[in-house]
C-alpha cells in the first residue's frame, strides 16, 4: 500500500515531469554507540530508521539530470557530461555528486528527471544526507540498467560526500542505509565492511529525542576532527609501528605516548580509542541481555563526547540529564555528528511510553521547546519502494 509520502510524490511528479515514475527509498539512521570513530576505522553499532528520503525517476533520452525536491521546493537541471563540474554548496551537491562518481566508477548513467521527498527530519542527526544519497544512487543505477552493489555504493556516496560536498565522514550512514537489516541494529567493522546483527532485547525500546537544534557548523566542525585524528595517528607512529588508524591503537599505547602530541589532539585520540572498546562492549552485553551495562557503556559514550571530542552543546546534555533522571532509563546520549540533533535513549519497554511524556514535559520547562520524540523501529536498507 501507498503511504501518504509516496503518494505526493507520484502528483509532484506527474506535475513537474508529466509521466509515470519508477520509486526508491534510503532511510535514515540511528546509532546506538560508535560515535565519530567510523573514519578511524573503527566499529560502530547503527540501524535504519523507519524514516526514508524517497526518490521518483524516470529515464530522459538525453544525459541531463532534472531534480526537484518536495523538501527544498526547486527544481535544478545538470548534464552529467560537463567537465569540471562544481559543488553549488546546497542540497543538489548529495545528488549530483553521487551521480558524478557512480560515472567516476565506470557506470554509464542515464539521464533521468527525479523528485525527491521525505519524512526525514533534515539536520537532527539521523543522516538525512546519506539517505539524498543512497536513494539517488539506487535509482540513477537502476533505471540505467546496472546491477546494484549495496557495499560498492555505500562506499562511492561516501565519496562524493567527502570529495564532492566536502564533509570528511566515515561510512557507516552510506553503509546502514543501504545494507540495513529490518528489526536488527548491525555492529559494522569500518575497516573491513563486515557486520553482523547485534540483537536488541524486545523488552526494550530505543527512543529518539530532538533537541530540534539543528547543527549548522557541524560540518566544518566534522572536518577538524578528522583533522586531529589525522595528526595523533601521525604522531603515534613516531613510537609505534604499523599504526595506519586510531583503530590500531591501544589505551595503554595511547596512555604511554600522551606526551608527544597536543592535549587537544590527545583528547581527540582518547575518545576514538575509548569510544571503539565501549562499541565491542556494548554489543557483548546485548549479546548477553544486559541492558544495563549497555546502557552504562552509552552514558560514558556521551561523556566522552562532550568532554573530550567536544561536540554536543548545551541542549544535548540537558536532554541528556533529564533522560538519565526518569525511571527505566537504561542509557542516554547526544547520536550524530553533534552540535544538536537528537539523544538516543534505551528504555525498558514499560516505561517508554511515560518516559517520552516526562521528557516532552521537562525538556518544554526548561526550554519552551516542545520536542518531537520517536520510538523506533529498525528498518531495511534501501530499495525499490514498497520493498
Amino acid at each position: 500500500m501507498e503511504s501518504r509520502i509516496e503518494r505526493d510524490l507520484i502528483v509532484a511528479f506527474r506535475q513537474s515531469f508529466a509521466r509515470e515514475p519508477r520509486l526508491f527509498r534510503a532511510p535514515g539512521r540511528i546509532n546506538l554507540i560508535g560515535e565519530h570513530v567510523d573514519y578511524n576505522d573503527g566499529f560502530v553499532m547503527p540501524a535504519a530508521l523507519d524514516l526514508s528520503i524517497w526518490a521518483a525517476i524516470a529515464p530522459r533520452a538525453d544525459r541531463r539530470l532534472r531534480i526537484r525536491s518536495l523538501i527544498m521546493d526547486e527544481i535544478v537541471e545538470f548534464d552529467l557530461d560537463e567537465a569540471n563540474a562544481r559543488p553549488r554548496g546546497d542540497w543538489t551537491d548529495y545528488v549530483r555528486g553521487v551521480a558524478i562518481f557512480l560515472e567516476q566508477a565506470g557506470y554509464r548513467l542515464s539521464g533521468a528527471d527525479l523528485v525527491f521527498n521525505g519524512n526525514l527530519p533534515i539536520g537532527a542527526g539521523l543522516s538525512a544526507s546519506a539517505a539524498f544519497e543512497v536513494s539517488a544512487g539506487f535509482a540513477l543505477l537502476t533505471i540505467s540498467g546496472a546491477k546494484v552493489d549495496r557495499v560498492e555504493l555505500a562506499g562511492i556516496c561516501q565519496r562524493a560526500e567527502n570529495q564532492f560536498v566536502g564533509v570528511r565522514c566515515g561510512i557507516m550512514d552510506q553503509y546502514i542505509s543501504c545494507c540495513a537489516v529490518a528489526g536488527s541494529a548491525l555492529l559494522l567493522d569500518c575497516r573491513s565492511l563486515t557486520a553482523r546483527k547485534v540483537a536488541i532485547d524486545p523488552q526494550a525500546r530505543l527512543v529518539l529525542c530532538d533537541t530540534m537544534v539543528r547543527h549548522r557548523l557541524a560540518s566544518d566542525e566534522y572536518n577538524l576532527r578528522r583533522e586531529d585524528c589525522e595528526r595523533a595517528v601521525a604522531a603515534l607512529s613516531t613510537r609505534i609501528a604499523g599504526i595506519a588508524a586510531l583503530r590500531d591503537v591501544t589505551f595503554a599505547q595511547l596512555m604511554r605516548c600522551a606526551d608527544s602530541m597536543p592535549e587537544r589532539v590527545f583528547r581527540r585520540a582518547r575518545h576514538v580509542v575509548g569510544e571503539i572498546d565501549r562499541t565491542l562492549r556494548a554489543a557483548a552485553a546485548l549479546d548477553a541481555g544486559d541492558l544495563n551495562e549497555c546502557g552504562r557503556l552509552m552514558n560514558l559514550s556521551h561523556e566522552s563526547l562532550r568532554d573530550d571530542y567536544q561536540v554536543s552543546c548545551a541542549e544535548l546534555d540537558l536532554m541528556v540529564d533529564l533522560a538519565r533522571r526518569i525511571p527505566g532509563v537504561y542509557g542516554a546520549r547526544m547520536m550524530g555528528g553533534g552540535f544538536g540533533g537528537c539523544t538516543i535513549n534505551l528504555v525498558d519497554g514499560k516505561r517508554a511510553e511515560a518516559f517520552a511524556q516526562s521528557m516532552t514535559e521537562r525538556y518544554r520547562t526548561a526550554t519552551g521547546v516542545t520536542p518531537p520524540i520517536l520510538t523506533c523501529v529498525p528498518g531495511p536498507g534501501a530499495g525499490p519502494a514498497g520493498l
